[in-house]
């Protein structure tokens, strides 16, 4: 059995593990002073090479992320909620956030939230637009930007701040709820058009609000009043949760009301990769706190399963699901769910199988050994090398000792610029954001961080082919 291993992301996994493996090769070491960590045989610089760029806004601004006070975690640039911490638009606060079930957007005034449960077809594409609902906010609230304050796994903390007032929003990938704290003022909850209330009994209310149902939950003791917008001192204290209900049934209601209150603090995802039988074993879990611990409160949330992990899990699920754009979601209750699935491997190359004609397969490989790899952007050079590397497993199968022998070379100058520092080529690590950059650079991973990761997969491939006919050299 191979030891538990973290990963960061639900739902995705090549471009996190591509980068994750870049990091392992390169980044083993703490930067220090200066501009260059020597690893190894290699190098990397802390400083931009002469001339280039690196993160920046649309504007051609530097930037740097835009975090709370005492925010001490590695900066994440591809996530879901990225544009909270990146400002590349200028938006002080973030662009749409598709978290599923629930979409969200951050303005001056609080947190937007919206569900789109039909496609649109436009442009020959399949679209799920964001139209929001509703708008939760503190009274007299005008943020001049919205800051993350943490993250877990798969979910975020945003943080708003106007002199006295402020609030945090905790909303995740399959959560149907988003947990409020907020000082300095009640309570807000602006509909864009008159909410159908269908319940409204002290610190509950149910409400349709242009045929989306949504549930707020206030602490005990609790009264909202108003109209369009509903407001709530919330007796005093500094919480509240609001929820997309998948129907405006009572019973629904008081399923939402029971796990309300449970606010959820972190989100990891664990896994176990059993070799002997091929299963990858994956364990979400969330950490919640129960913050009303009235008759009926349980301090256990509720999650909405995607496709790819309910057809997985012998966890149970309710009959309660949501749209969205990858598929149907089905609601789970509790804080843990897990999947199992089968590993099949991962070829290198295909393998020598097949009817071709073996001699023009050979001219073809031979014809390429007259190249040779020519320094280049990280994007196209990284692609240069893969096309070699690809090479490489053809001809040592053709037999093509020499030709093989060749690309592999071609490989390991190329490599071996790459990972020295202070060259035409190589790579360059920015503390502030996290990340490890290729110069030259290109299609926005410098000033965008953006493609990065498979930039640097095509290195990482590369390496791990060279490492299987020259273990010294790796």
């Amino acid at each position: 059995m191979i030891s538990t291993k973290r990963a960061n992301t639900i739902g995705r996994c090549g471009s996190r593990i591509s980068l994750l493996t870049s990091l392992i090769l390169f980044v083993v070491a703490t930067p220090v002073s200066g501009q260059t960590v020597n690893v190894g045989q290699g190098s990397y610089s802390t400083s931009l090479p002469a001339g280039e760029i690196g993160p920046q806004n649309s504007s051609g601004q530097n930037v740097f992320p835009k975090v709370a006070s005492g925010f001490s975690q590695p900066a994440q640039s591809n996530d879901f909620w990225s544009s909270l911490i990146y400002p590349f638009f200028g938006s002080p606060h973030s662009n749409v956030l598709y978290a599923h079930p629930l979409n969200v957007k951050a303005v001056d005034t609080g947190l937007q939230m919206g569900y789109t449960s039909d496609h649109v077809f436009a442009a020959a594409d399949y679209l799920y637009p964001f139209f929001h609902q509703i708008t939760v906010g503190v009274s007299g609230l005008t943020a001049s930007q919205t800051v993350t304050e943490s993250y877990g796994d798969w979910t975020v903390t945003a943080l708003w701040q106007n002199g006295s007032r402020s609030m945090t929003a905790a909303l995740g990938h399959g959560l149907p709820y988003v947990f409020y704290r907020i000082t300095g003022g009640d309570a807000v909850v602006t509909s864009v058009a008159t909410p159908s209330v269908w319940f409204n009994e002290d610190e509950v209310i149910g409400m349709t609000v242009d045929g989306r149902h949504y549930g707020l939950f206030a602490p005990t003791g609790s009264t909202w009043s108003g109209s369009t917008t509903l407001q709530s001192a919330l007796n005093g204290e500094d919480y509240l949760s609001v929820a997309l209900l998948p129907d405006p049934s009572t019973e629904t209601l008081e399923l939402f009301r029971k796990h309300a209150y449970a606010f959820v603090t972190n989100s990891t995802v664990d896994w176990n990769y059993n070799e002997s039988t091929a299963e990858v074993v994956t364990t979400y879990s969330y950490e919640t706190e129960l913050l009303d611990a009235a008759e009926g409160n349980i301090n256990e949330t509720m999650t909405a399963l995607y496709r790819h992990q309910y057809l997985h899990t012998s966890d149970l699920t309710t009959n309660h699901t949501y749209q969205s754009p990858n598929g149907v979601m089905k609601l789970r209750e509790g804080n843990t769910f897990t999947t199992n699935l089968k590993f099949g491997g991962v070829l290198p190359a295909l393998p020598d199988r097949g009817d071709y004609n073996r001699d023009e397969l050979l001219g073809f490989v031979q014809s390429v050994a007259n190249e040779t790899l020519p320094v280049g952007p990280t994007y196209d050079n990284g692609k240069a090398m893969a096309r070699f590397t690809h090479l490489v497993h053809i001809a040592d199968q053709l037999g093509a000792t020499a030709e093989r022998d060749h690309f592999l070379s071609e490989i390991k100058n190329r490599l071996e610029e790459w990972f020295t520092a202070g060259g035409t080529q190589e790579y360059s690590y920015i503390d502030s954001w996290n990340v490890l950059t290729g110069y030259p650079s290109g299609f926005g991973a410098d000033n965008q961080i953006n493609d990065h990761h498979f930039h640097a997969s095509y290195a990482v491939m590369s390496a791990a082919t060279v490492a299987q006919y020259d273990s010294a050299w790796a």
